[in-house]
């Protein structure tokens, strides 16, 4: 369906990361998602300076998970931008008895929401989370290194079992909410920041909710940290 704000640039803020976000990996590249502008979906700069890769992804129309690059696709007027709220630390959360998404202390999206008056628009990938088996330890060592360095270091298992394997055959389902008008404000206070950001976690449960079902999850829950 097409949102009520149709016309205007969008913030997508989509969870869970899980290993690769293969719900959305192709999408700045093709896809006009709820308004006929094209989507620059953002990635962590060190990702961005792979050889080859790295080349292919800005290619596609990627640009780094930074305040001043996702200000200025803004500021054109003319293309949204999509964020993975939870990044890196949401590899970690893969596999588990519940969604989680870490995004409790992920208000920076906000306030550059705020600060251009871009609405938000909560977004939940049904699936990520059971692409791989994504291995942890129990001290959390390496989800830390990589949170710190901005990339995964961590192992996982894909299909047949292999080490660093193709993905199990899931289903991915992308759900969007509607979008969540933000008022622009040059310079929002902590409360205005924290009001909207708490609109931004309400619609994660709501969207969750709203499609769970139909995706065969009818009782997993979501929690957010």
């Amino acid at each position: 369906h097409f949102p009520k704000h149709e016309g205007k640039s969008l913030i997508f803020c989509a969870i869970p990361h899980g290993l690769a976000p293969l719900g959305i990996v192709g999408y700045a590249f093709w896809s006009k998602l709820f308004t006929n502008r094209l989507c620059r979906w953002t990635a962590a700069p060190i990702v961005l300076k792979i050889p080859v890769v790295g080349t292919l992804m800005k290619y596609c129309g990627y640009v780094p998970a930074v305040t001043k690059d996702i200000e200025r696709v803004l500021s054109t007027g003319e293309e949204s931008i999509g964020v993975i709220l939870d990044g890196i630390e949401g590899m970690f959360m893969s596999s588990r008895a519940e969604e989680v998404g870490c995004v409790l202390k992920r208000k920076g999206i906000v306030k550059i929401a705020l600060r251009t008056g871009t609405p938000l628009v909560p977004t939940y990938c049904f699936g990520h989370t059971k692409l791989w088996t994504i291995v942890t330890d129990p001290f959390g060592i390496l989800q830390a290194i990589s949170v710190k360095f901005n990339v995964s270091v961590t192992p996982f298992f894909g299909r047949f079992g292999w080490p660093l394997g193709p993905p199990f055959r899931r289903p991915v389902l992308v759900a969007c909410g509607e979008p969540i008008p933000c008022p622009k404000t040059e310079a929002p206070t902590q409360d205005l920041i924290d009001e909207y950001h708490a609109k931004l976690m309400a619609g994660y449960h709501e969207v969750f909710e709203q499609h769970k079902a139909a995706y065969g999850w009818s009782n997993r829950k979501l929690k957010l940290k």
